[in-house]
């Protein structure tokens, strides 16, 4: 599930893209996108597909984030610390590392 809010001088908007394990979930004054089934013994509308193109392609630029960070095993496994706060701590530090792998991917050996 991907949630975000944009917000700009005349609006403020939150938009959820969500997959269909959460069907039944409409929060409120969220707009929300889900992905549309192909009806039982017919086929889906060009305009179907490509808003499930659209919201495909959202997602999974989200769902390889989350897979890098998850790269540190501390942030995908039972994390059985009970300081408080800890399990921020922790989740930033795994976020800042993944950060730091994708930007000095990009950096020129000059």
């Amino acid at each position: 599930m991907l949630y975000f809010c944009v917000s700009s001088e005349r609006t403020w908007g939150c938009v959820l893209f969500k997959d269909t394990g959460f069907q039944g979930y409409e929060p409120d004054h969220i707009q929300t996108y889900q992905p549309k089934k192909k009806p039982r013994g017919q086929e889906l509308t060009p305009a179907d597909k490509v808003e499930n193109t659209m919201i495909s392609r959202i997602r999974i630029l989200v769902e390889h984030v989350l897979a890098g960070v998850k790269r540190c095993h501390i942030v995908q496994d039972v994390f059985r610390n009970t300081k408080a706060q800890f399990e921020d701590l922790v989740m930033e530090i795994a976020c800042g590392l993944h950060n730091f792998r994708a930007l000095s991917r990009y950096v020129s050996s000059e």
